[in-house]
């Protein structure tokens, strides 16, 4: 066999039709990658080989028929053939030598294509920003898709003596079986046979990421393998012979057995380095439980989205191919260009179809594109939906933030993605929901203002209300978590002795209180003027057993939202100005910990400082502060409007940021220890005087869960300031503490998963553009031309002797 390889490879290599090939490829590859502005690397923007891997498919299906060709045809028509049988070769031998020479061949035009390697790595910023082991990996899969190739090119060259007919049977069957089966699978008849994993795409496109699953892995062998075999049967009935070869026949076997066992049990290898698609076990169970099939339709897709959105888009398609692996199959998605499907309807349908889509969760949101003639606007849908059993849920896939640039928000959004489907997919198929009540009876918050919250958390909660006054303790005991949304009233004895057992007994409780009575509304009433002066809850002994203080104070802070204010009348009407109101502190996220990281920014109204108790056995986590530029005002204190004519000094601000938002974890002791239960409790409670572990989450601020409510009085989204028009992340941020609160799985911790930011530097390209271009066109070449004339020298210095 490895005369037969080296004869092979000699032949090729001393033939200009060989050089010519492989010059062509490198060049048509090297404008594609860095000329042609749809796949260059260098508009991309990121530090990645993903169009060399995307694009060299299709120049294989006409690099590798063109390598192939001459193999068996050439031999057969020359009548050369019949002298290799002559030799003390088996038929294997020569099939093997002849597609180990060709797969070598192929090899060797990769080689040049380690330049682009080098390019990236050099304009990466930081120098070397590329994950080397996500390149090495996606090298292995366009080494199997080459080796597929091949043996497919072999094949094509056994059926015929023409090397033309050879060539263009060859580059037939390696588009069919790369793209043909994803077509057939769209027919309408077709779709449920799942023809796409007999394809090479499906398989193809999950190494070419750098993971290597064993089954892609068995798929290349058995496709190889395949055509190998029959390569060898056409050459054994060109012969007339009996299909008696038992190597054959045990090739057949091995490869049957293979298939049979990567069907039964398979294992992945991620050679990414931040082990981007490894999925977690807690993703892996959530997949493996599944029942029944669940359907995700992704509405992120169209074709001139910049180099982010494309990341993005690429990102949510990898994600859900990754949790499609451990599900059975049960998980099956689709991307759907929504803009394109809504353009096809009649005009008077589409306004309806567009607030049919909103109304469940799927809301278009306008997006500025930078492009060499300025900026552009485009509207796109980064949501997708999520259908199991006639429920659907929707999903948010871009993770906006304030302040952060389009790169990190991407970047975020990707991190997120693992968390946000799987999240997504438990509530829709679990069974009984966890029940998450909202207190009543004390002045707390109202449905309508408590309306976003309820309905966002209604997908995979059971949501409703209790007074803890009447409610029976065992019903309390029902509750997963028991959330206060800023009461006003004090609590009672009794009410106070519910929560504290509920506590003792493993209960989770969100608490959202403000321990000073202040409203914008009722400022303005009151000429805008007013006192703010303490609430008398009768709390705070029960906080500062578990390890928490809410202060009687304001924080008036520099990062604040704006309200509208009357300015003076022009013309009789008059004229509003949108003003900075300092106590309406907007909170960012700085914490690391699953509940907040990479949040929005958290709007507030008038928030109170907390400090934290030094108790045994209770874990503090400090989740939102206010900004460095605060000021701390201790009720009572006057408020007024007239405040905002003057412009707040910043020196007068600088102060420590101040915590608002505590996490309490661990075993918390019982403020009713060595105490009586309350004479108005009529059953039976047997007082526990220290609780199991059980976690609980203080918020120094009750409106920061209240939906702002329309002139008709119809609810906002939670989040939305309607006089700002922009979103913030309150809504997102009772989503995570429903999650982690009532979730022991540790699902909420996917949210801090982490995928380096690697982008390109682009101010250099900006200015060595032509130079790279130019490098990564020419030297791959010139590398080819070097090879040639050391080869072509050698050679006849060889045969002059």
């Amino acid at each position: 066999m490895l005369s037969i390889l080296k004869k092979e490879i000699t032949s090729y290599l001393s033939s200009l039709v060989a050089y010519v090939t492989i010059g062509v490829f490198l060049l048509v590859l090297g404008l594609f990658l860095w000329v042609f502005p749809e796949s260059s690397i260098l508009n991309y923007g990121y530090a990645g080989l993903d169009s060399l891997f995307d694009t060299a498919p299709y120049l294989f299906m006409f690099l590798i028929p063109a390598v192939t060709m001459r193999s068996l045809a050439e031999e057969r028509k020359e009548g050369t053939f019949e002298l290799l049988l002559t030799r003390p070769l088996t038929d294997w031998q020569i099939v093997l030598g002849k597609y180990f020479a060709c797969l070598t061949i192929v090899l060797f035009a990769l080689l040049p294509t380690l330049v682009y390697y080098y390019s990236v790595y050099t304009l990466g910023t930081p120098q070397g920003n590329i994950d080397t082991g996500g390149v090495i990996g996606s090298y292995i899969g366009l080494f199997l898709l080459g080796a597929a190739f091949c043996a497919i090119g072999l094949f094509a060259s056994s059926i015929s003596k023409n090397q033309i007919i050879a060539f263009t049977i060859a580059v037939f069957l390696c588009f069919f079986f790369y793209s043909g089966f994803d077509s057939l699978g769209q027919l309408l008849s077709l779709q449920s046979l799942s023809l796409e994993n007999l394809g090479i795409t499906e398989h193809y496109q999950s190494v070419s990421r750098g993971v290597l699953d064993t089954r892609d892995l068995v798929y290349f062998i058995l496709l190889t393998g395949l055509f190998i075999c029959l390569t060898l049967f056409v050459l054994i009935r060109q012969r007339q012979k009996s299909l008696t070869d038992q190597a054959l026949l045990k090739a057949i076997s091995v490869l049957i057995l293979l298939g049979v066992i990567s069907g039964l049990k398979f294992t992945r290898f991620d050679f990414t380095k931040e082990k981007r698609f490894t999925i977690s076990p807690v993703s892996r169970n959530i997949m493996d439980s599944l029942k029944a099939p669940v359907r995700v339709f992704v509405y992120l897709q169209g074709d001139n989205f910049p180099g982010g959105m494309k990341r993005l888009q690429r990102a949510t398609r990898d994600m859900l191919s990754d949790l499609q692996a451990y599900s059975h199959d049960r998980l099956q998605f689709d991307f759907v260009d929504l803009i394109a499907a809504i353009k096809k309807l009649p005009d008077n349908e589409q306004k309806a179809e567009y607030d049919s889509l909103q109304a469940r969760g799927i809301a278009g949101q306008p997006y500025s594109v930078k492009t060499d003639n300025g900026v552009t606007q485009m509207l796109i849908f980064p949501e997708a939906l999520v259908q199991f059993g006639g429920k659907e849920i929707a999903v948010n896939l871009l993770q906006t933030r304030i302040g952060l640039s389009d790169d990190e928000v991407y970047n975020n959004s990707i991190q997120n993605l693992e968390y946000a489907f799987s999240s997504a997919i438990k509530k829709i198929t679990s069974g009984g929901k966890p029940i998450i009540a909202f207190t009543e009876g004390d002045h707390e918050l109202t449905d309508l203002q408590l309306n976003d919250a309820m309905k966002s958390l209604s997908d995979g909660y059971e949501i409703g209300r209790l007074n803890l006054k009447t409610v029976p303790f065992d019903v309390l005991m029902k509750v997963r978590l028991l959330v206060i949304p800023k009461p006003d009233a004090a609590f009672t004895e009794l009410e106070k002795f519910k929560i504290d057992q509920f506590v003792m007994r493993g209960g989770r409780v969100l608490w959202a209180i403000d321990q000073v009575n202040a409203e914008l509304d009722s400022l303005r009433r009151h000429g805008n003027e007013e006192m703010a002066f303490p609430k008398q809850l009768e709390l705070d002994d029960q906080l500062f057993t578990y390890g928490v203080r809410i202060n009687y104070d304001l924080i008036a802070d520099m990062s604040c939202a704006q309200i509208p204010v009357s300015t003076g009348n022009v013309g009789g009407q008059s004229q509003i100005q949108m003003l900075p109101w300092l106590y309406y502190p907007i909170f960012m996220p700085n914490s690391k910990n699953p509940i907040v990281k990479n949040l929005d920014g958290i709007r507030s109204e008038f928030a109170n400082t907390i400090d934290t108790i030094a108790i045994k056995n209770v874990k503090k986590t400090i989740l939102l502060t206010s900004s460095p530029y605060n000021k701390k005002l201790t009720a009572p204190h006057i408020l007024s409007l007239q405040a905002l004519e003057q412009e707040p000094n910043p020196k007068d601000f600088q102060s420590q940021p101040k915590t608002v938002a505590v996490l309490l974890e661990g075993k918390f002791k019982s403020d009713f220890l060595n105490r009586p239960a309350p004479d108005s409790l009529h059953e039976h409670v047997t007082i526990i005087p220290q609780s199991k572990p059980t976690k609980m989450i203080v918020i120094s601020d009750g409106d920061v869960f209240k939906n702002d409510l329309g002139s008709d009085g119809s609810p906002y989204p939670l989040g939305y300031d309607h006089y700002m028009h922009q979103n913030f992340g309150n809504k997102n941020l009772l989503l995570n503490i429903a999650d982690y609160m009532t979730d022991d799985s540790g699902l909420i911790a996917l949210r801090t998963k982490e995928v380096q930011l690697r982008l390109l530097d682009r101010p250099r390209i900006r200015s060595e553009k032509l130079y790279w271009q130019l490098l990564n066109n020419i030297l791959p070449l010139a590398i080819l031309l070097t090879f040639a004339i050391f080869q072509h020298y050698i050679r006849r210095r060889k045969y002059a002797h």
